[in-house]
């Protein structure tokens, strides 16, 4: 299991500017080792889509003596002292982002007095327009230096302004802005780029190498979905988008949004009932899938003309299905969720789901959630056990939360999160001294299917396409498999979520359904043959709704909680995650005796009770199938081990 760090170090009481990330210090390595971190994302080289020059003067640009007094690095600096303590850095490519920024030069305009913070007014603006038209050629590397033919487009012309090129168009030709990382009190400018565009594919293509060079261990390629990112604003019309779409359609020369126009369409409201959407939808599906993998590929092929291997992965959004084909290219996955709640024990059954046999680290999202009240709530020394919840119930649920430190609260709020740092270590080091306790397969006898092709639009229609500074979500729009995952919480039941892809731009594969005697099959009416044939092939009983008559786990408790069986080499680990949090008293008390009666197909005769608190009794009776756990002073998070 990874034990990630939301590693953007950005500064307290003070804006998350994207997309250049604070300087790094030796002290945050002394911290990353105490918080046991094994990998860290959002975490270095960012400055990409500012320009080439400025990523490679954070990757390797002299640092002045009097911040080496305080132990500043550059980034490859930073990179080569986490690797000597065991710690892997994700180079952080922000694929849609494109920006301009306010700066002061001198007057041989070879020197930033100032820049993006600026201190009176500014006389120069510095980013992709300056860097690829190259406007200061006292002060940057000129664009032959990173691409000595040029870069040209799809119909063959010399592009000299990467913004005006590969911007993401609205159907009225408007260029697209990245709203939810421009900070609105400051003149920057973020475009929404477009991943379609060859020009922008090459571009990144060289972020990709310079990270490479400065030794990152992997390549995080962020809003890995782009331009379906722009959905949001109205789409994207460019021109490499309107010819691929009529490709698509195998109608040349077809203008998509020309012809809504004519039908009264804007491509921004009622997007669900355009015309075509959800043939857009899948040629936009079909884009991310090829060049997320172009990238994917090219990152790896780099390195290893360099004799050196690099780990891929992206931001898989709140792991929204349309994430499923790229699963393949990557590593280890990384997702932003959607809203970040108290409790949420069905969104990270999903996620396990769907992450398979590969490790998961989950990040946080300031908007639409809880984080800006916790936040809140920590700075005056409460909410601990909320915070311990958080990061308890993924590794629980068989995924990581990382550590926040100094992460992003969006362009709006003007601070970072931090959370306290011995609460920080307390929970790492008992995560890390019980690493042994934690698998990616579990012994839930129910399976929930999750069908790409039946449930794809059902979720979209729910949650897509909201401004993503709200996630606002229509809870009237019915999904049976969400509904499923919540009776089977609500009922305390253990379970396993199953992937149906669509067959095709993620072909059928073989699941082991032979684990379960029960899979839900809750609304899927849109599956393969290859899928059908395997449900005939099941032998255990299916159901449209959670048949509940005869649970896999029985109790007589009132305590607010969800469990996991993990399925270890030598044993099980039960995991138990209890919700119920008092508001006044500022805790989740220990619950004085919690039975579980567990129907598991293997007899195990011990266990092992660990808990942070360390206080945690468990006695084990077996009767058949039937292990009988009595736990007592059970504490926020309570895992026990059982071996034969």
């Amino acid at each position: 299991m990874e034990r990630g760090v939301y590693f953007d170090a950005w500064f307290p009481r003070q804006h998350c500017y994207h997309p250049s990330l604070p300087p790094r210090r030796l002290k945050m390595v002394d911290d990353l080792v105490d918080y046991r971190a094994t990998a860290l994302v959002w975490s270095a080289l960012g400055g990409g889509s500012l320009s080439l020059p400025y990523l490679e003067q954070e990757a390797f640009g002299e640092v002045d003596p009097r911040f080496r007094f305080y132990g500043f690095l550059n980034d490859a600096e930073f990179v080569a002292a986490c690797q000597a303590r065991g710690i892997k850095v994700f180079g952080i490519v922000f694929e849609v982002q494109g920006w301009e920024f306010p700066a002061r030069l001198n007057e041989a305009e070879d020197r930033v007095l100032a820049l993006n913070e600026i201190d009176g007014e500014p006389n120069a603006t510095l980013g992709l327009r300056a860097f690829s038209g190259n406007r200061y050629p006292k002060l940057w590397k000129p664009l032959e230096a990173y691409f000595p033919d040029g870069l040209y487009n799809s119909a063959g012309e010399r592009v000299t302004d990467l913004i005006e090129e590969c911007v993401s168009r609205d159907i009225h030709g408007e260029a697209l802005h990245a709203r939810w990382v421009e900070v609105a009190d400051n003149p920057q400018q973020c475009f929404l780029m477009d991943r379609n565009n060859p020009v922008w594919r090459e571009y990144l293509k060289a972020i990709i190498r310079i990270q490479i060079d400065a030794g990152v261990d992997g390549i995080q390629l962020d809003e890995a979905e782009t331009p379906l990112t722009a959905t949001q604003y109205g789409g994207c019309f460019c021109k490499d988008c309107v010819r691929g779409f009529a490709e698509y359609l195998g109608r040349p020369g077809f203008h998509y949004g020309e012809w809504l126009l004519e039908q009264g369409y804007d491509f921004k409201s009622g997007l669900h009932d355009t015309p075509m959407f959800w043939e857009y939808e899948r040629y936009q599906r079909g884009q991310i899938t090829r060049y997320f993998g172009e990238l994917a590929d090219y990152a790896r092929e780099y390195a290893a003309s360099r004799g050196r291997e690099v780990l891929v992965s992206g931001n898989f959004f709140n792991l929204y299905d349309q994430y499923y084909s790229l699963e393949p290219k990557v590593d280890l996955l990384i997702t932003e969720m959607r809203n970040t709640r108290y409790r949420q024990p069905d969104w990270y059954r999903y996620v396990a789901g769907f992450a398979g046999s590969k490790p998961v680290i989950v990040v946080e999202n300031p908007y639409g959630g809880v984080v800006p009240e916790l936040i809140e709530e920590l700075g005056r020394g409460r909410a601990h056990d909320r915070f311990r919840m958080s990061l308890y119930e993924a590794a629980a649920l068989g995924v990581n939360m990382s550590v926040p430190y100094g992460s992003w609260m969006g362009s709006v709020i003007e601070d970072a999160f931090y959370a306290p740092h011995e609460l920080c270590v307390e929970i790492q080091t008992f995560l890390a001294d019980n690493e042994r306790a934690f698998a990616r397969e579990t012994y839930s006898e129910v399976g929930v299917v999750y069908s790409v092709r039946s449930h794809s639009q059902a979720i979209s229609r729910r949650d897509a396409f909201a401004d993503n500074r709200t996630n606002l979500s229509d809870a009237d729009v019915e999904v049976p498999f969400l509904d499923a995952c919540e009776a089977l919480t609500a009922a305390r039941q253990p379970y396993d979520v199953v992937f149906f892809g669509d067959g095709e731009l993620r072909p059928d594969e073989p699941v082991d359904l032979s684990r379960y005697r029960t899979l839900v099959v809750a609304g899927c009416d849109d599956l393969t043959d290859a899928q059908r044939a395997q449900l005939d092939a099941f032998e255990g009983e299916i159901v449209a709704a959670p048949d509940l008559s005869d649970p896999q786990v029985m109790t007589d408790s009132q305590a607010d909680f969800a469990l996991c069986i993990h399925r270890l080499d030598q044993g099980a680990a039960v995991h138990v995650i209890r919700y119920d949090y008092d508001e006044r008293g500022d805790r989740v008390a220990p619950v004085e005796r919690l039975e579980l009666a567990i129907r598991l197909p293997e007899r195990f005769a011990h266990a092992e009770a660990l808990s942070p608190s360390g206080d945690l009794r468990a006695g084990l009776t077996v009767s058949g199938e039937t292990h009988r756990l009595v736990l007592e002073d059970v504490p926020l998070y309570a895992v026990v081990v059982l071996t034969p």
